[in-house]
């Protein structure tokens, strides 16, 4: 086995975190993955991996050297990519990670249509909207909503979406509707943790200058789907992507407040990592994902 193919071998017993799922994934005898893991550290002089009876994980040693495989795996591929016939028919794995809501709404309902245009490449798809290391976990691309704030990475935006600020009918029937950003102060929201775990602020526009509010509130949740369901309910404000809540504006389970001062749109793009070619398959998938987002607003 030559240097690569070990690299290879290295990268997903610490991505899966066990010889025997590495092994499995990648169509080849436990013993022999034991045996090039055995002879990588004997090269290399160094423990790469730490054992024990029921997990493996990576040692300092071993987490140093994983991030610089990824990288050079990661570049060989490009490098194969540019040069081969994936240029013109693009193929191979493409690993992405899409914000959940994002991804339900705009792609996954249509993601038939670019398996039809790109039979050749295989998509693993992550649904969150954690912080991601792309090069550490081999990730290709993210789909992200907000300023991009990581340095590391650069991208493309495919979207700007309209904002609003609503709360339940019953929820205004009882405390009233408010008519500018200072009558919140006698209002209560639902709040929406970020990732620093924090509840986020509302944010308006008032005489063109942006402003961000913090409201009361008694439930703070996660996820979209509890964020407006809360808000059904009648635990106060909320304010989200329009996109999200379009059906029950409609049907006026919900109802729109404070239209005079919506917040600017939110930015959404496509992220990889910084001064990286992109490869054929990752430029035709975010080509594509521009596409739906564009017509799906």
């Amino acid at each position: 086995m030559d240097r690569f193919e070990a690299m290879q071998v290295f990268v997903k017993v610490a991505e899966l975190a066990s010889f025997t799922r590495a092994a499995e994934q990648l169509e080849l005898p436990r013993a022999t993955v034991t045996h090039t893991i055995q002879q990588l550290e004997k090269r290399l002089g160094v423990r790469l991996l730490q054992r024990t009876t029921r997990h493996v994980s990576a040692t300092p040693d071993g987490e140093a050297f994983l991030q610089r495989c990824v990288r050079l795996l990661a570049d060989l591929q490009e490098a194969e990519d540019a040069f081969s016939r994936s240029a013109v028919r693009p193929s191979g794995k493409l690993r992405v990670d899409l914000q959940g809501t994002l991804a339900t709404h705009f792609l996954l309902p249509h993601i038939g249509g670019f398996f039809e245009r790109y039979p050749d490449i295989e998509i693993d798809i992550g649904l969150g909207d954690r912080i991601v290391d792309l090069v550490r976990e081999g990730i290709d691309c993210v789909l992200r909503a907000g300023e991009p704030r990581d340095s590391s990475m650069v991208g493309r935006r495919v979207a700007m979406l309209a904002q609003v600020t609503c709360a339940s009918a019953a929820y205004l029937k009882a405390n009233g509707t408010p008519k500018t950003p200072a009558d919140l102060a006698r209002h209560r929201a639902v709040n929406y943790a970020g990732a620093s775990g924090k509840a986020l602020p509302f944010d308006f526009l008032v005489d063109g200058q942006a402003r961000s509010v913090n409201l009361r509130g008694g439930v703070t949740v996660r996820h979209a789907d509890a964020y407006v369901q809360c808000c059904q309910a009648g635990l106060g404000l909320i304010q989200l992507p329009r996109y999200h809540v379009e059906a029950a504006l409609a049907d006026g389970t919900l109802r729109e407040v404070l239209a005079a001062y919506r917040p600017a749109p939110l930015p959404v793009s496509v992220l990889y990592p910084h001064s990286r070619q992109l490869s054929p398959r990752v430029r035709v998938f975010v080509d594509w994902v521009s596409e739906r987002m564009q017509r799906g607003r």
